[in-house]
């Protein structure tokens, strides 16, 4: 469009790539978005200075802020979004359900009032019927919020909802209303001019979410019919008209498994997942809003809006999902991402060597795919996945795959209950099978030659190994290695069942990506992808595979035949300590040196991310020793209690 843009940036964020792709940076201050990103006159000292003429707050921080969008106005500066009183109507839950209800949009049955305390909390709650959500009336995108089915988890869920309110948005006003069970989470994008022009887009369908928080989106929803996703579109642009809203906005809705829709919020801002949007209609939503702030009319209408193929988006976190999704920080040690393809789009502001803080939300990158049909866009999304090399920080790309692989999701029939319903206990990777097995052991086979024909270049005495033995998950196996025809003879030591796999187009990328095509009398020819994660020592080798972590043991045979004399590995009981699950500063201590404690007693509130996370005891016994205080930062896996 040729704008020139200037961007400004906190401590955290000063090596980050929107840093230097910008034609102008400036620093606003220290990590902490109180003390930067939401501290409005820094921001207006640089809007002053650079002359700048609009400003687009992004996704977060300011985009939703009135009072932001008042002092851009009082200096004559546009704001990329929408006018002032649309922000306050909408932006703030209580109000934009009261403005719904007086524009006949669905509605979830509630109480449109503010909640003072713990007794009313269990009042309201009685009257409207368990289980409820309890939430934060301002911000969005999960802060703030909680699910309560009994009066206990009501005020536990009233508290902390407060508290990260307040945190993030200033605000800790709470409302409550009725939770739809088994509901699908759908939302609408809009746009609207300031000439009273208004089209409404297809829908997204969010229901995989974690937290609260959306991890795999995509565009359209297999739920709707055409009825009615017109039908919800309509209310979207009257809920929009009902305001006075122009720019881009999103009205989510819950819907029932009988296509009833209920609305939930409005919001005011570009949603993280508007690219599944543009790949399925064509339209680029940051320009419109772009041309829509600087007053020019919309040049398209409802009519010219059409759905072309399908769109999924899969947000790659920095998380650890064997940890209840706990965030997870660092530097990115390696980072490469998926090989380039014309229907896969990454949106990232990391590269190799980026910082994931604890400040702000561990998102890594967006990856989306697009194709004619689902199963397409679904396929994409399982190469891209796969393709993802990242270390030094844990990530949800097996995750991911888990969720693409799952059978439920590849039928597109799921809810918003579809993580607590097939990941119970969060995600550990998935079970390998023997065949599997099969195909890492001929792959760290084929490794272990590499790597000596590598020494051999340095001066060592070449070696080429045709028998080697790998253990996985305590199970030994040999493979034969025929050098000539590039066949692996596989099986468990000591027993007599072998197959014999044909390995071609061996390649391996970036000293990690492993890719190849096997053939074999049970399944065929088929193709596989690794990812090589290093050696601990000479014989431990490391990898992922269909997203699951694991670690193997290489050996050449005189290696193996002194393996019964190698000491095993040594087994530490953590049962005695309370350990921080993630990366965070402690926010409170509810406990003292010398209490005894129950299984499942609060004993700290932890913040991460600009959540707030309850670590209870996961067993009795007496406090010995707190290690921390109220405003310490810890990391992960520090020891936070000692118990007797």
């Amino acid at each position: 469009m040729g704008i020139q843009t200037v961007c400004v940036y906190s401590d955290a964020d000063r090596h980050s790539m929107f840093v230097r792709e910008a034609d102008e940076s400036y620093r606003i201050g220290p990590p902490p978005t109180n003390k930067s990103y939401l501290d409005m006159n820094k921001i207006m000292e640089v809007v002053t200075k650079t002359g700048a003429q609009a400003v687009h707050p992004g996704y977060g921080f300011l985009s939703e802020n009135k009072l932001f969008q008042r002092m851009l106005a009082d200096n004559d500066v546009s704001f990329i979004g929408p006018p002032g009183p649309a922000i306050t109507a909408m932006g703030d839950k209580l109000q934009s359900k009261l403005l719904a209800e007086k524009a006949k949009v669905s509605m979830v049955p509630g109480y449109l009032g503010a909640i003072k305390n713990d007794k009313e909390v269990i009042k309201i709650s009685n009257e409207i019927g368990y289980p409820v959500m309890i939430k934060a009336s301002a911000g969005g995108g999960g802060k703030g919020m909680r699910t309560a089915y009994n009066d206990k988890e009501a005020v536990e869920g009233f508290r902390l909802s407060k508290q990260e309110a307040l945190a993030a948005f200033g605000d800790d006003t709470i409302i409550i209303e009725k939770y739809i069970e088994e509901p699908r989470h759908i939302e609408f994008q809009l746009l609207g001019d300031q000439h009273g022009n208004y089209v409404y887009l297809p829908e997204r369908e969010c229901s995989v979410q974690r937290r609260n928080q959306k991890v795999i989106e995509e565009a359209p929803s297999m739920l709707l019919d055409p009825e009615t996703r017109h039908k919800m579109g309509t209310q979207a642009v009257d809920l929009a008209r009902a305001c006075g809203y122009y720019s881009t906005g999103t009205v989510e809705f819950l819907v029932d498994k009988n296509l009833g829709f209920y609305f939930l919020e409005m919001n005011t801002r570009l949603q993280v997942e508007h690219p599944i949007t543009e790949e399925i209609t064509g339209v680029d939503l940051v320009e419109e809003m772009i041309k829509i702030a600087a007053g020019h009319p919309l040049d398209f209408t409802q009519d010219d809006i059409k759905i072309n193929g399908h769109s999924i988006e899969m947000r790659v976190y920095a998380e650890d999902p064997s940890r209840n999704f706990l965030p997870s920080i660092g530097f990115l040690k390696k980072y490469q991402e998926p090989t380039k393809h014309e229907n896969i789009r990454i949106d990232t502001g990391v590269q190799e060597g980026s910082e994931i803080s604890m400040y702000y939300d561990p998102m890594i990158s967006k990856t989306i795919t697009w194709g004619q049909t689902r199963d397409e866009a679904l396929e994409l999304m399982k190469e891209a996945l796969n393709e993802y090399v990242i270390e030094g920080v844990v990530d949800n790309c097996g995750f991911g795959l888990s969720i693409c692989n799952n059978e439920a999701f590849a039928k597109g029939v799921y809810d918003t209950s579809f993580i607590p319903t097939y990941y119970p206990e969060g995600f550990h990777g998935e079970t390998l099978t023997a065949d599997d097995h099969h195909i890492i052991a001929i792959t760290a086979s084929q490794l272990k030659n590499i790597h000596e024909s590598e020494n051999a270049s340095l001066g060592f005495t070449p070696k080429s190994f045709e028998k080697i033995f790998v253990t996985i998950d305590d199970t030994d196996y040999q493979v034969d290695v025929n050098p000539l025809t590039q066949e692996y003879t596989v099986g468990v030591v000591g027993e007599d069942e072998t197959t014999t796999i044909s390995m071609k187009d061996f390649s391996y990328k970036h000293n990690v990506l492993v890719n190849f095509r096997t053939k074999e009398k049970e399944h065929g020819r088929r193709d596989h992808t690794l990812q090589f994660t290093g050696v601990s020592n000479e014989l431990d080798y490391n990898w992922v595979y269909k997203g699951t972590r694991l670690a193997t043991r290489v050996y050449e045979e005189n290696q193996f035949s002194l393996k019964k004399h190698m000491a095993p590995p040594k087994v530490i009981d953590y049962g005695k300590v309370v350990m921080a699950p993630m990366p965070g500063a402690i926010i409170a201590v509810s406990v003292k040196v010398g209490d005894t404690v129950e299984i499942g007693q609060e004993l700290l509130t932890m913040e991460a991310m600009k959540m707030q996370n309850l670590i209870k005891s996961e067993r009795s016994g007496v406090i010995s020793a707190i290690n921390v205080k109220e405003g310490d930062a810890v990391p992960v896996d520090a020891v936070l209690i000692e118990l007797e």
